[in-house]
């Protein structure tokens, strides 16, 4: 199972309630939440996580420049990204 944090700050308060409240696709495996309450996106593995970063990646581009949920999907992007175990996938 691979875990992507995403972390939550005082810019980014990104939860699993982000998902129903804005209509945004969930990861496969869905959702957990860290005692420090950082959002962990759940796949079954590196593969999967492409392919649901890639859909996320689509739906972002149908959404207006300004829609709220746009920051939200860029955090879900950029952690998906920067994950070093995708980052290895990707690199093979």
């Amino acid at each position: 199972m691979l875990r992507i944090d995403i972390p939550t700050t005082e810019s980014t308060k990104t939860t699993a309630t982000v998902f129903n409240e804005f209509d945004i696709p969930k990861p496969p495996n869905g959702t957990d939440t860290e005692i420090n309450n950082d959002l962990i996106l759940l796949f079954d593995d590196e593969e999967e996580a492409v392919a649901y970063l890639e859909a996320i990646e689509d739906y972002g581009t149908e959404l207006d420049s300004d829609a709220p949920e746009k920051q939200i999907l860029n955090e879900i992007v950029s952690a998906i990204s920067n994950d070093e175990f995708v980052q290895a996938y990707l690199k093979q």
